[in-house]
């Protein structure tokens, strides 16, 4: 069982040398790579997609340009935070690496070969082991903790209703086809056989966010690190859906403006929710603890 000792906390620099901080300079080298790739993509867009389809073309404009404008500056902001520190910007770190993981496995699996395959590829390894490591570095029971008395009903009850809306949505998407014997309509418009998207989330995410949701709400440690993360990763999903119809009208195609509301609404409570979570009322030690990271001060 881990505890938590109530010796005065290390400095952060000891706290948690080759664990945190490794994943968050490792996540910063996916951020520049990935801006990186995002200028060229979006100079060259015949070069990079020119293959796929024109509704493909449009999604992926506005993925590249969130990426740029939005993902890649705020994954260095939280990096910086917590290195200093935050375990505010730590646990939101961990979403912005989570939507870049999951964006790069489309990137990977969906777009044909090209000039940014490979980058790509570094992209999605660097994001992936960053995750990974920056989750195992974590020690739940101190991360509950620092949470304190903050209610977590809002958040949980979030992931569970925005987990079960979007799997009636791609269910509703995919039993007809396969029933009719053809293809769901948002596979059969970019031309893929199958839907990276509907794959990571009804294995993966969806799945992952309803569990959190529900031990959120009967008090589990482990769900604390895992729910502020998911709840900037559903924000962050919204950006480049909100923005597809502006760069569909812009080459010309016809602009889906049906989906701004209900996105908006959706994105705009994910972040009022994650602000209301981490506005912790827990020890504030732990933030100088490597914010309830594993170290030589906690014992198994």
């Amino acid at each position: 069982m881990t505890t938590l000792d109530a010796r005065p906390a290390p400095a952060a620099s000891t706290a948690w040398p080759g664990r945190a901080v490794v994943w968050l300079r490792l996540s910063l080298t996916a951020a520049l790579l990935a801006a990186a790739g995002n200028i060229y993509a979006l100079f060259d867009l015949e070069g990079v997609y020119g293959r796929e389809t024109s509704a493909f073309v449009d999604q992926a404009i506005a993925q590249d340009a969130v990426d740029l404008v939005v993902v890649s500056p705020a994954i260095a902001v939280l990096v910086l935070l917590a290195l200093r520190g935050s375990l505010r910007a730590y646990l939101t770190w961990l979403g912005a690496v989570a939507f870049t993981t999951y964006n790069y496995v489309v990137y990977t699996l969906s777009v044909h070969v090209g000039p940014l395959f490979l980058v790509w590829v570094a992209v999605l390894g660097l994001s992936a082991f960053s995750l990974i490591g920056g989750l195992a570095a974590l020690d739940a029971r101190a991360v509950a903790a620092w949470f304190g008395q903050t209610s977590r009903r809002p958040a949980g009850w979030s992931l569970i209703i925005v987990a079960a809306l979007f799997t009636l949505l791609w269910l509703k998407d995919i039993v007809p086809a396969i029933l009719a014997g053809r293809l769901p309509q948002s596979v059969s418009e970019l031309a893929l056989p199958s839907s990276p998207v509907h794959v990571l989330d009804l294995s993966f995410f969806l799945p992952a966010a309803f569990v959190t949701g529900v031990l959120l709400l009967r008090g589990r440690p482990w769900p604390h690190t895992t729910a502020p993360g998911l709840l900037a990763f559903l924000a962050l999903t919204g950006l480049p859906i909100m923005v597809t119809p502006f760069a569909a009208q812009a080459r010309g195609d016809e602009p889906a403006w049906a989906v701004l509301p209900p996105i908006a609404v959706i994105t705009i409570a994910c972040l009022a929710v994650l602000a209301r979570l981490t506005r912790t009322r827990g020890p504030k030690v732990l933030r100088r603890d490597g914010f309830g990271l594993r170290s030589s001060h906690t014992s198994e």
